[in-house]
């Protein structure tokens, strides 16, 4: 990463794609603040954000909890146009459950015209995060519902979501559903049963 940013800043004048895949490496690295920073940077340079910006800075925000730059960056979102994205959209649910305002993740959330499962398990998992289990398995039953099915992540938050509330028997039949897609042998959602 040390070396990008030095290739990229001996760049006369970056695109933005460029711009873009030095925030969205910082980001992917867990390096929120410098994400933040590059970002204000690149506008004061006047380039534009592109929708894989906005998710990178997303990401960025929520990875530090820096919900008072999240919602911002989520005004310009909605000045762009995207806010309905589906990707843009999850990334939402997720910068703001994981600065802990599920309120308003949940106000994307209800805002969203196509949730996905991405989507879906940002929300459930927002919610098992600050302790609403029951919040969790209420969305999780939703999802199916709605003919979502749920995937890795899904299952990983409904998992956490029935331990912090004792739900043995709500996680028996989620642990028969793991089994049934075929993911009780992934590591990380084993060791969660």
């Amino acid at each position: 990463l040390e070396e990008a940013r030095k290739v990229f800043d001996e760049l006369p004048n970056p695109d933005v794609v460029s711009w873009s895949a030095m925030i969205a490496g910082y980001a992917l690295q867990g390096y929120g603040l410098p994400a933040l920073e590059l970002f204000q940077k690149m506008q004061h340079e006047g380039v534009k954000p592109s929708k894989v910006v906005f998710l990178s800075i997303l990401k960025a925000c929520g990875s530090i909890g820096a919900i008072t730059q999240g919602r911002l960056i989520h005004d310009q979102v909605i000045k762009s146009g995207l806010e309905l994205d589906a990707a843009i959209g999850s990334t939402l649910v997720d910068m703001y459950a994981k600065c802990g305002s599920l309120e308003e993740a949940r106000k994307v959330f209800n805002k969203l015209p196509n949730r996905n499962v991405v989507s879906w398990a940002a929300m459930i998992a927002g919610y098992a995060l600050h302790g609403h289990g029951l919040h969790a398995l209420e969305l999780f039953h939703r999802m199916q519902l709605d003919g979502i099915k749920p995937d890795r992540v899904t299952f990983l938050g409904i998992l956490k979501a029935c331990g912090s509330i004792g739900a043995i028997e709500q996680g028996r039949l989620i642990h028969d559903q793991i089994i049934q897609s075929g993911l009780e042998s992934d590591v990380v959602v084993g060791t969660n049963l």
